[in-house]
């Protein structure tokens, strides 16, 4: 949803406002409040970062993070999930990891609400590629499929339940096929 500012507002104005829940981004000088995320989207979002850290992280070869503000290029944005390589990721003075991400994540995910837009979010997506983002990927769980947007690359539409899931070259162990990302939404019987 956009919410019309009664005044233009800048990237710097908008940092200074209080959090909104869900996340409000800023895009083209407007605000935009995210949708809030519902079943499919939530249990997704967490099983792709269990996933994802469980091949990076340990050997500090990158990290994934949920709804990370990140603040660059003139806009901030919370993508579903941002992915950083180890290198790139923010330290403050005590050398933990900084409240602060003003880059672009190395791979951002989004994962399309049933209520979203989905030009908006492939606008967002394109934004992060322009600025260095090595890859992009939009998960649509009503349509059990996913648009690989590698940098500089033509697109990749999958939606077969063996096709494997393009990733960057630094989470080439992270092995996931389409039938696996979709088969973590279907309830287990006991």
């Amino acid at each position: 949803m956009v919410q019309a500012p009664s005044k233009l507002i800048t990237l710097e104005e908008f940092l200074e406002l209080p959090e909104t829940e869900p996340a409000s981004e800023y895009i083209d000088g407007q605000i935009v409040q995210k949708p809030m995320p519902k079943g499919k989207h939530s249990k997704l979002q967490v099983k792709l970062v269990g996933a994802i850290n469980q091949v990076v992280e340990a050997s500090q070869i990158a990290e994934a993070f949920t709804e990370l503000r990140c603040t660059f290029a003139g806009r901030s944005i919370v993508p579903d999930i941002a992915v950083f390589t180890w290198d790139r990721i923010p330290v403050d003075a005590a050398g933990d990891i900084a409240d602060t991400f003003d880059l672009a994540p190395d791979w951002v995910i989004e994962i399309l609400s049933p209520d979203q837009n989905q030009t908006q979010v492939v606008k967002k997506i394109f934004h992060c590629l322009d600025q260095g983002c090595q890859l992009g990927w939009l998960v649509d769980p009503a349509e059990r499929c996913v648009f690989i947007y590698p940098s500089r690359q033509h697109l990749i539409f999958l939606t077969e339940p063996n096709d494997v899931l393009v990733v960057p070259e630094f989470a080439q162990a992270l092995q996931l096929t389409v039938g696996t990302l979709f088969g973590w939404l279907q309830r287990q019987k006991r």
